[in-house]
């Protein structure tokens, strides 16, 4: 794991000397840019924290909790898609009826496709990305349940009881999209999807991925037919690799272009 680290934070080093050849402070192209204008600008000040370090610091934390996290999403949310074809059905038909075939989907199509935007909610509530979530530590001494939690204790908000309860989400071991809808069909929303974890210090990144989640996986399907290798029956969708993340098992499918 240490190897593969140095790998990535070398491969972004060599990024951010290719970005300080040609930096335009005035024309940012990325993140990297951004963050060599602000220590450019924080130069002459001893206490600013904008330095190299932290520029390979921080950009290793989009690779390891954007990236990775988002991307294990959507191959786990397409094979879910591929197990359901009824699901898959209804996606196309929300697709056609609101978006078309003539232009590509925008994430303020998401607002009118509510069976989609519940899909992307299943798809996270079922697979419990991170089933130990992250560590929190309490700020200052806590009651619970009978027990003292002293201030700075390490404490593991374990998601899965939440994202899997039968009272809000009936038969939560069954991928149902009906889960976040109402009996008209409209987006119903639950205090009960904690899939960026809970609290103060939820996951930062939560509205860029979930505008990525919904936009991949719309326009993939706008474009594509999930299509089985070999026996549909056979699929599985059980993970046999979980550890910090629940990653999804190694399967093949066959993409067919989609006419309405």
């Amino acid at each position: 794991m240490y190897k593969n680290m140095e790998e990535v934070k070398h491969f972004i080093l060599e990024r951010v000397k290719e970005h300080q050849e040609i930096l335009d402070p005035n024309n940012p192209q990325d993140y990297i840019d951004c963050y060599l204008s602000k220590m450019q600008q924080e130069k002459e000040n001893p206490q600013s924290e904008f330095d190299l370090e932290n520029l390979i610091a921080t950009a290793l934390d989009l690779f390891g909790a954007g990236t990775e996290t988002t991307s294990s999403t959507l191959r786990y949310g397409l094979l879910l898609i591929l197990k359901h074809p009824e699901v898959q059905a209804k996606i196309h038909e929300e697709i056609n009826r609101v978006i078309g075939h003539n232009r590509i989907p925008s994430i303020k199509d998401r607002q009118d496709m509510p069976y989609m935007d519940a899909v992307v909610h299943e798809v996270q509530r079922f697979i419990d990305l991170i089933p130990l979530n992250l560590p929190h530590a309490v700020n200052q001494d806590i009651q619970f349940q009978g027990y003292t939690i002293p201030k700075g204790t390490n404490i593991f908000p374990l998601l899965s009881p939440v994202l899997w309860d039968s009272k809000e989400f009936p038969n939560p071991e069954q991928f149902d999209p009906q889960h976040f809808l109402d009996k008209n069909g409209k987006f119903k929303k639950s205090d009960y999807f904690m899939a960026f974890s809970a609290g103060k210090r939820a996951c930062l990144g939560e509205s860029l991925a979930r505008m990525e989640l919904f936009l991949f996986l719309t326009t993939i399907l706008q474009n594509f037919t999930l299509k089985p290798v070999g026996d549909p029956n056979e699929i599985s969708i059980n993970s046999n690799h979980v550890g910090f993340t629940t990653v999804p098992p190694l399967y093949q499918l066959c993409f067919v272009p989609y006419k309405a």
